[in-house]
């Protein structure tokens, strides 16, 4: 079980979660004593839920990491404090903070700004699974969206109105059905994604998230 630790102030517009106990300071609610001043830290991707890696923390690191809301490390190794992305430039940047519920390991929720793994991969265990890319496709429109990207069909789209995109999904929607009555699978899948890309930009038109809609199928589930 994981906690919620206390705010670490906003990041973008993630805000890092309240943890309600009567001590709110994280440096207080983490035993550093079981692991002989380090505890472990898992890094998982705020949109994917991919784990990306595990790395160390020692008092000193986990303060520079609530300052600079980037990821440092203790390296075991080098003996010393290790910002990640401080050569590469592949920070991670800090979303959410959970703490299980023995206050000796933490986890943490990051947007990381490229590869994770000194090998190019995405993730230290070598998963590369596309499992959870929808959550990083509706950061990605977000994004285009957010920084009114001109030359992006996401953008364009978008600015032309919820009628021009509602009819839009409207039009995929037949291309899957139609699709659907054919044998071709690569075709019938592509008709799929172009229908959930547009999906996902109807969603943001009306001020709704993909999450929020997991809730209510959710909410069915224990019905």
């Amino acid at each position: 079980m994981f906690l919620l630790l206390p705010p670490w102030g906003k990041v973008g517009k993630g805000v890092i979660k309240l943890y309600r106990k009567e001590k709110n300071n994280i440096m207080e609610q983490i035993d550093f004593t079981k692991g002989n001043g380090l505890v472990p830290v898992v890094i998982q991707d705020n949109n994917t839920l991919q784990v990306l890696m595990v790395g160390y923390m020692n008092e000193e690191a986990l303060e520079k990491t609530r300052k600079e809301k980037k990821v440092t490390f203790f390296s075991r190794s080098k003996n010393r404090l290790w910002t990640k992305g401080e050569t590469s430039g592949n920070y991670l940047h800090i979303k959410e903070v959970l703490m299980d519920c023995d206050n000796d390991s933490i986890l943490i929720k990051v947007n990381p700004a490229g590869s994770v793994c000194h090998t190019g991969s995405t993730s230290c265990f070598g998963d590369e699974s596309a499992k959870g890319f929808i959550y990083e496709l509706e950061h990605i429109i977000n994004q285009r969206i957010k920084n009114n990207t001109k030359e992006s069909y996401t953008n364009q789209l978008y600015k032309k109105g919820i009628n021009k995109v509602a009819q839009k999904v409207g039009e995929e929607a037949i291309e899957l059905i139609i699709e659907s009555k054919d044998t071709n699978i690569d075709l019938f899948r592509n008709e799929a994604a172009d229908l959930l890309y547009h999906l996902i930009i109807l969603l943001k038109t009306k001020g709704v998230n993909l999450e929020s809609i997991e809730e209510v199928l959710k909410g069915r589930h224990r019905k």
